[in-house]
């Protein structure tokens, strides 16, 4: 595994010496501080960084990175990586939850690299602000595949010293012959006509978890909607070309952790089974695609669990923690004091 350096000292641009204002946030015991990115052709960019609030800043971190239709709210998974001695901060991505604006399509992107960059922003503001030097990337879905690029090519990759990969969406959920033949014209459509809608998710993952319907978990729906947002060509074609990357391999330097579902279904209306399944991704997809990711990758599956991991029954997320909590220790005790 990889060692930290104990003289790497993170680059310190002019944004992060820009002082954070923590603000209290919508969840208790939270505090958020937006920052700034690039403007972006639709105008202004500002991601919203939350943490889990703490008396003392904290030289290991977690920074949550959150999938699509998604925004941080899993309050437990924060609370599990403070009892394993790590700071917790999550970012909403640009143009989702709390950093949607109102001049924006909600969760839309045409390029990958726009979720890269709000994760410079934000580690360059853990670095500068919040003392941590010890960083472990967590991300969820569309969030695990933006991390593992960011670990792969980010431009502060080298301040990454673990990735954690919670059902990491690594390639489309489609049949065989519609990933040859449909995905790449789709994809071609997005180029030309990147605001052309696409069928959308179905709604039956998130009935599974929201606990006015099946599961457990309040969420904001104007965020996290039922029915999920509409899914946009541009958007789609963002996604083909970040996983045909993924396709091609990757070279992750440090320890990378994949866990995903034992299985998937692919209902069309909520049955008691999905409560033990994947029903948004196909698990062989990251089976196969996962040893790619790097040179030392590990990966499980959680029998019982659900696309998100850490928002499935007890039993299962139990079965989450006791995998996620050893891996943890061995690579801190990589850590050079």
């Amino acid at each position: 595994m990889t060692a930290i350096s104990p003289t790497r000292k993170p680059a310190v641009t002019t944004a992060s010496l820009t002082p954070l204002t923590w603000t209290a946030d919508v969840l208790a015991g939270f505090e958020q501080t937006t920052l700034s990115s690039t403007p972006a052709a639709d105008g202004p960019i500002e991601i919203v960084l939350v943490r889990r609030r703490h008396p003392q800043p904290g030289s290991a971190a977690v920074l949550y990175v959150h999938g699509f239709v998604d925004y941080f709210f899993q309050i437990h998974l924060a609370d599990f990586y403070a009892a394993q001695g790590l700071h917790f901060y999550a970012l909403d991505l640009r143009r989702h939850g709390r950093s949607l604006r109102p001049h924006q399509l909600p969760n839309f992107t045409t390029d990958i690299d726009e979720y890269l960059a709000d994760i410079d922003v934000a580690i360059a503001a853990l670095s500068a602000h919040e003392q941590v030097d010890w960083l472990l990337l967590n991300g969820h879905s569309t969030g695990g595949l933006v991390a593992a690029l960011y670990a792969h090519r980010g431009t502060r990759r080298q301040q990454v010293d673990a990735v954690f990969l919670n059902s990491p969406f690594l390639d489309m959920n489609i049949p065989a012959w519609q990933a040859r033949l449909v995905e790449p014209l789709l994809a071609a459509l997005g180029g030309v006509f990147p605001k052309m809608r696409l069928p959308g998710l179905s709604p039956v993952y998130a009935q599974s978890i929201h606990a006015n319907f099946h599961g457990e978990w309040n969420f904001d729906t104007r965020w996290k909607p039922i029915d999920g947002f509409p899914i946009y060509a541009g958007w789609f074609r963002a996604i083909h070309q970040a996983q045909e990357e993924v396709a091609r391999g990757l070279a992750i330097a440090c320890p990378c952790l994949v866990l995903h579902a034992e299985r998937s279904l692919w209902p069309k209306a909520w049955s008691e089974a999905v409560m033990g399944a994947d029903t948004v991704l196909n698990v062989a997809d990251m089976r196969r695609l996962a040893p790619g990711l790097g040179r030392q990758v590990e990966t499980h599956a959680i029998l019982g669990g659900m696309h998100d991991l850490v928002l499935s029954p007890p039993a299962a997320r139990e079965r989450v923690w006791q995998t996620l909590g050893p891996w943890l220790a061995r690579c801190r005790s990589q850590q050079v004091p």
